[in-house]
């Protein structure tokens, strides 16, 4: 260790993705005590289910210390979390969705979001995930209408109203006949991957299947 990254790490001490905790000697992004305890999936667990998509897997539960981490994420501006998040969601994807896909793509954010926020969590988490996976991330969709966050909508019928309509094919010559990846950071009723899934299909992709970080 040199001397710069030694004043860089007593000035601003790495920490666990997770917990927060100061990283040890040896940890990288996540601490011996998380890596052991995180609320993996297993089983029927790693599979979702939804309208229009194949399948969808999620390497963890969103819940406890996954639920406060990704808070951090997508808004008090955790965006280095995305390296760490991307190697565990592409193990998910290399063993559970290896083979059924020609694209990966991503979730996008509408612009008024992507300016308050100032980055698309969903396209730095495709982006590291596809990293890991020897790929790129491509953008397959925008989101052209700025409708109200989905985790202030109570049930599934509310959540597909009020996303109906809210997205649109990027570039249809490069989904047109392709098996897409599609990316996003956390599922819950699968609404949101439902209704991507649904214009994608429509702009002529060939299969769509999913994956998220975390599940509700």
């Amino acid at each position: 260790m040199n001397t710069f990254s030694g004043l860089l790490d007593i000035l601003f001490p790495r920490r666990c993705v997770f917990c927060s905790h100061i990283l040890k000697s040896g940890e990288e992004s996540v601490c011996r005590q998380c890596a052991d305890s995180l609320p993996y999936t297993s089983g029927g667990a790693v599979h979702r289910s939804g309208d229009y998509f194949e399948d969808c897997v999620v390497p963890l539960r969103y819940e406890d210390k996954v639920r406060k981490s990704l808070h951090r994420f997508k808004f008090k501006g955790a965006s280095n979390y995305a390296d760490c998040y991307g190697a565990i969601l592409a193990s998910c994807i290399r063993e559970h969705l290896e083979g059924r896909y020609d694209l990966i793509s991503w979730v996008p954010l509408s612009p008024g979001r992507m300016r308050a926020r100032g980055y698309d969590q969903a396209m730095l988490l495709a982006c590291a995930a596809a990293l890991e996976l020897d790929s790129v991330a491509v953008e397959t969709l925008r989101k052209d209408v700025e409708a109200e966050a989905q985790s202030t909508m109570g049930g599934k019928d509310q959540r597909k109203a009020n996303i109906s309509g809210a997205y649109s094919a990027a570039d249809h010559e490069l989904i047109a006949e392709k098996r897409i990846l599609l990316i996003d950071d956390i599922v819950t009723t699968g609404s949101t991957l439902s209704e991507c899934a649904k214009t994608l299909l429509l702009a002529g992709a060939d299969s769509v299947v999913c994956a998220a970080l975390a599940g509700a």
